[in-house]
């Protein structure tokens, strides 16, 4: 079966739509980027998945990962998975949360997948 981005936004708020557009505007600073929707999230991807979204009906859930541990309250769930990576999500309910922080965040991720 194939899945399609507007499918992740079928009975979510316009509001998950726009975090979404803005983070995948910002990404696309860095360079290409290409959305590859699944099932349960749509992963952007540079040559591998560099973030994982999942929609909720008022917020979603952004996947970074990284080469280091992210000590920050706004990660709800951190997991390291080799020596060298780790996936953080953070939850966003609105376009004004993505601060430079998570533009940090999201860069290096990006960078990463390079």
């Amino acid at each position: 079966m194939t899945h399609t981005v507007e499918q992740h936004f079928d009975g979510r708020s316009p509001r998950v739509r726009d975090i979404y557009d803005t983070i995948v505007g910002v990404a696309r600073e860095f360079g290409p980027v290409e959305e590859d929707p699944k099932k349960t999230s749509i992963h952007l991807n540079r040559k591998s998945a560099f973030a994982g979204i999942q929609t909720r009906r008022e917020f979603l859930i952004l996947t970074v990962k990284a080469s280091n541990d992210i000590p920050d309250a706004r990660v709800s769930k951190r997991e390291h998975t080799s020596a060298n990576r780790w996936y953080h999500e953070i939850k966003l309910g609105h376009p004004d949360e993505i601060d430079h922080q998570i533009l940090d965040w999201l860069r290096n991720s990006y960078e990463l997948s390079g």
